[in-house]
């Protein structure tokens, strides 16, 4: 199977690398800068707007997993680019969502990102992601999956090899903690990659 990873060089592109890399994967980092490869993987030196279809062509599996921390409207900016190239390709988009849009209740009318605990400076990057999956949403013609992490996603957690797949309603354990390590959400994504399990929706992880 032939993998892109878009932002490979970044904290979840680099470990859902690792982890495809593990496994056996033909894996491709599309990067704006080759030097920051530095494990021998093949390089495709491009931004996000400068991506064709023709790039993306001869891939499986086309992982975004670009991180805005600037200009946070890039996000829908860089989904509809993507949009656009992958429509009517056999390629399958797979997103390195955000916890934000995540649902806090059943009725699916109030997010994570719109609650009163919720941190104020993060509530333009959670807005955005989430306009992002309005998009994927919207696409016609596209195969698409966004894959949401626990409301805590630590870099430095260690790889313990569990999870627990649930759906759009913010999940948590039963000490009502919602947390991921970014090594764990990358065994999820690249499970999602090999297994095809949540065609055309989103889904989430948690511990």
């Amino acid at each position: 199977m032939k993998v892109a990873i878009l932002g490979a060089n970044g904290k979840a592109g680099s470990a859902i690398l690792k982890e495809a890399k593990k496994r056996g994967l033909d894996v491709t980092a599309i990067v704006r800068d080759a030097a920051k490869i530095t494990d021998g993987t093949p390089v495709l030196e491009k931004d996000v707007y400068s991506l064709t279809t023709e790039d993306i062509s001869d891939f499986d599996v086309l992982v975004s997993a670009l991180g805005f921390w600037g200009d946070v409207s890039e996000f829908t900016g860089s989904t509809q680019r993507l949009i656009d190239i992958l429509t009517n390709q056999k390629t399958r988009l797979l997103v390195v969502g955000g916890a934000g849009s995540l649902y806090v209740d059943p009725e699916h009318t109030v997010r994570l990102s719109e609650t009163p605990d919720f941190p104020d400076g993060f509530k333009p990057l959670a807005t955005a992601m989430g306009k992002g999956l309005n998009l994927l949403e919207a696409a016609k013609n596209v195969n698409w999956t966004y894959l949401s992490p626990a409301a805590e996603f630590d870099a430095e957690g260690p790889a313990t090899g569990q999870y627990v797949v649930a759906g759009e309603e913010l999940a948590t354990d039963k000490d009502g903690k919602s947390y991921i390590s970014y090594a764990d959400y990358a065994i999820a994504m690249v499970d999602e990659i090999e297994k095809n399990a949540h065609p055309n929706q989103r889904f989430s992880v948690h511990q």
